[in-house]
């Protein structure tokens, strides 16, 4: 088996657990492809290690990439994999973790479950954007959300927003959010957008901060194609996918549909999407006591 292993760099006090995934894979005699950040990390056996820096380092040879960090660590991760459809375990040193739900005590059981198996592939949507100007380099899509948003202080924005050509609505607030259903539970959430199962092909359409207040989200199939016009006294805003953003003039043209692939992501077999709300949630804990 060849697994990657990335991310963003660890604080010195989780180099232990790094070399503790090391071990575990060099004792099935696995073949490692280790971040070139992580190089700093390494141990004393090299055995089967080598390093990689860029996606196109990335094939189809590789049976797993392993995501060392939270859900932005995951988001980059997508990044690379792109459409190898190679699978992503995430292993969560991070907070919250609704994606990374694998948590850094469970390290060897996962490399058991790996190599044995004994785990479940979850295929999630990921949402491409098209605009008049490249943006977002060889990597124009997200697996959480797409936003418009203004720029700092600058006053509320206008968003005239159409579904396949039709009128939808228009935004006068902060930004506008749209989120696949993985996003759901990420900025959508934090902005009173509903939750939304992985596999309800759909985007959910979320104001930011709106001036009027009987806009509300809403949830609509993914095989819309849901396309853009800015009005705003400023003449830059904010268009950000996932954890990036590039700043871009408001006559952009812009527009979000259903990416062409999909993003596998591997859990155990108990770490199920409710189990996650409930967990990351707290739902049905009392507090009081």
């Amino acid at each position: 088996m060849k697994v990657a292993i990335y991310s963003r760099g660890l604080d010195h006090d989780l180099k232990a657990q790094l070399v503790l995934l090391l071990k575990a894979l060099q004792k099935h005699n696995t073949t490692i492809l280790l971040f070139h950040s992580l190089s700093m990390y390494d141990h004393e056996d090299n055995t089967g290690i080598s390093y990689f820096s860029k996606a196109e380092e990335l094939n189809a040879s590789v049976d797993c990439l392993i995501s060392l960090g939270g859900d932005g660590t995951i988001l980059d991760a997508v990044t690379l994999v792109k459409e190898t459809n190679i699978p992503i375990l995430g292993i969560n040193f991070g907070r919250l973790g609704f994606l990374a739900g694998i948590s850094k005590e469970e390290i060897a059981m996962a490399v058991e479950a790996l190599m044995a198996g004994t785990y479940v592939i979850d295929k999630r949507t990921l949402i491409h954007l098209d605009a008049s100007t490249p943006l977002f380099g060889d990597a124009p899509f997200a697996l959480n959300e797409f936003a418009i948003h203004k720029r700092d202080t600058s006053p509320m924005i206008k968003i005239h927003t159409y579904l396949n050509g039709e009128f939808l609505n228009t935004y006068w607030s902060d930004g506008l959010i749209v989120a696949t259903p993985t996003g759901s539970t990420g900025y959508n959430m934090s902005c009173n957008g509903p939750i939304v199962f992985p596999e309800s092909s759909s985007f959910v359409i979320t104001p930011v901060a709106p001036h009027n207040l009987n806009v509300r989200p809403i949830v609509v199939p993914d095989s819309n194609v849901i396309s853009f016009e800015i009005e705003g006294r400023a003449d830059q805003m904010i268009c950000a996918m996932d954890a990036r953003r590039e700043i871009v003039e408001k006559d952009i043209q812009l527009a979000v549909k259903r990416e062409k692939f999909k993003i596998s992501l591997l859990r155990l077999n108990e770490n199920n999407f409710l189990s996650t709300l409930r967990t990351k949630l707290t739902w049905g804990l009392d507090k009081r006591n």
